[in-house]
């Protein structure tokens, strides 16, 4: 069965110098964008429509992410900082400083009680969002360089790291397994079944490995991922594997035989670094430079 024609449904111009994140929300009806302009704006992207924009960051933000319920979500930026914010009011109800260094990628808990943090200084931390405590619950210290980035499910945390290791963290048991990849992971995603972990690696290439055993199963190639930290995602459906590259090309290929089924053109030779895949739907976005793009079938908005 082929696969419907996906389309720019919605472009959005965000006036943030450049988009460093977009992130869907929990159920998809709104995103987050994070500026170099350190700025976080809250879109519902199906509208177009500019809903609230935050600023309390000392330098660009870098990640963002949502609570379960939306109503709160967490930021990170260069200026070391994680901002708890309310999304409603439009304040910063906490702000985190353990980091001793630029805070790259940030994520909940399923429960969204712990914001997970990841940095340039090496570690991950762990922040307690419903208690007034300042400094992090936990921190750990196993990479030997930057983390790139942060992935949770209920029981385990997956870091990616420059240092060439992914690392799991079952937290059911305390348990880390650390994962020699080769090659520098630039981000890390893992697929909706929770079996499978895929990796953007600095070669130009995404990796897909079994969870459980560490076999790769997999590699993606074609896009030219230069010296940028590339974010992949996996459908909604677990059948193909997303990235951008550096000419502004979204390439999407077959989980199972790694070809090439589709490239989105979101603008010609300027990166696409940041994207993000809608929990349950087609609908995709992209951003290059200070222009988000919504995807999708047409099927979808009628």
């Amino acid at each position: 069965m082929s696969e419907p024609e996906l389309s720019t449904l919605v472009t959005i111009k965000c006036k943030q110098q450049t988009i460093r994140a977009v992130r869907f929300n929990v159920d998809g009806s709104y995103c987050l964008t994070c500026g170099a302009d350190k700025k976080i704006k809250l879109w519902n992207p199906h509208k177009q429509l500019l809903l609230k924009t935050y600023g309390g960051h000392a330098n660009e933000v870098l990640d963002a992410a949502g609570s379960c319920d939306s109503s709160h979500f967490v930021s990170c930026s260069s200026d070391k900082s994680v901002i708890l914010w309310d999304v409603a009011t439009g304040q910063p109800i906490r702000r985190y400083r353990g980091h001793a260094s630029t805070v790259t990628c940030v994520k909940f808990n399923e429960e969204s009680t712990m914001a997970i943090s990841g940095s340039v200084d090496n570690t991950v931390a762990f922040w307690d969002t419903l208690s007034r405590r300042q400094e992090p619950v936990q921190v750990l210290k196993d990479a030997k360089d930057t983390i790139t980035a942060v992935q949770v499910t209920n029981h385990e945390i997956l870091t990616c790291s420059v240092d060439c290791h992914v690392r799991l963290y079952d937290i059911r048991v305390g348990k880390m397994t650390s994962d020699y990849i080769g090659q520098i992971v630039t981000f890390g995603s893992i697929t909706h079944d929770g079996q499978c972990f895929v990796l953007s690696c600095a070669d130009s290439t995404v990796k897909l490995f079994d969870k459980d055993s560490g076999e790769l199963l997999n590699t993606f190639s074609g896009h030219e991922s230069k010296d940028l930290l590339l974010e992949n995602a996996v459908n909604e459906k677990d059948s193909h594997i997303i990235s951008g590259s550096a000419n502004g090309e979204v390439f999407y290929w077959d989980l199972i035989n790694s070809n090439c089924t589709r490239k989105l053109v979101h603008c010609k030779q300027k990166p696409v670094v940041t994207l993000s895949q809608h929990p349950t739907e087609s609908y995709l976005l992209t951003a290059c430079e200070d222009e988000v793009k919504l995807w999708g079938t047409k099927a979808l908005e009628e």
